[in-house]
């Protein structure tokens, strides 16, 4: 079963965007913040303690391909972002 979860950041917020995903069972906390030298957004997953369990560019997946974020991270979970849909996609 895939979850979406949108991505809709706002100027008006801080962090812009946070949402919580569910990742082989456990709660991460998803902080996307933009980078202004690299004009691009950047994710960052915190586990419940508040550390950094991965944090990368947000590249997005076409329709046609998976482009897993934190790949190799969890064992069980996968999570991408499709920028076709503005969603997050994560499994299971």
């Amino acid at each position: 079963m895939t979850t979406l979860v949108p991505f809709n950041p706002s100027n008006a917020t801080s962090p812009p965007f946070q949402a919580i995903f569910i990742l082989d069972g456990q709660a991460y906390s998803g902080v996307a913040t933009w980078n202004l030298t690299a004009q691009r957004w950047y994710l960052t997953l915190l586990d419940q303690s508040g550390k950094p369990a991965w944090s990368g560019a947000l590249v997005g997946s076409p329709l046609s391909a998976d482009i897993f974020l934190a790949p190799g991270i969890f064992s069980s979970s996968t999570i991408l972002y499709r920028e076709d849909s503005g969603n997050f996609e994560v499994t299971p």
